[in-house]
């Protein structure tokens, strides 16, 4: 056996757990980043408000949603590493990776909306921020889904 697989074996409750913090931080982020977005929106352009939420948006981005959208990565990267935890012939594990996948698609465009008002260009009304705040809860009710319960 090998040292990488002797060491996702013994570390496999670790590396689970810590994939899980990871992924609830990120998802968190990226819950509260659309709300941040929907109060910017009420803000005048160039007032004190406005530049508090440049900067909140900011650090949460680069603070928080990053590092553990990075972690939750490296972390899951080693899960489907480890021998006998994922069975690739079974449909779950591809519907959980397509609705990761979608969640990387969303972290994009938060990123990109982030970069938008930091220039104060405000294209789209706060209901449209509303509504994206609860994709990403929607994607991790999928995901919890096909992990534990594996329907298919």
């Amino acid at each position: 056996m090998d040292y990488l697989t002797e060491f996702l074996r013994e570390y496999y409750l670790w590396i689970k757990s810590l994939h899980l913090i990871m992924a609830f931080a990120w998802i968190a982020g990226m819950m509260y980043l659309p709300r941040l977005y929907v109060h910017h929106c009420d803000a005048p352009t160039g007032s004190v408000q406005s530049e508090k939420f440049k900067d909140m948006e900011g650090l949460l981005l680069r603070g928080i949603i990053n590092p553990s959208m990075v972690l939750t990565l490296v972390f899951g990267i080693l899960l489907l590493l480890t021998p006998g935890v994922v069975d690739w012939s079974q449909g779950w594990i591809w519907a959980k990776l397509a609705m990761v996948l979608g969640l990387f698609a969303l972290h994009g465009l938060f990123s990109r909306w982030r970069r938008e008002f930091a220039v104060d260009k405000r294209a789209r009304p706060g209901l449209f921020y509303r509504i994206y705040n609860e994709l990403p809860f929607v994607l991790l009710i999928g995901i919890i889904i096909m992990v534990i319960v594996r329907p298919f």
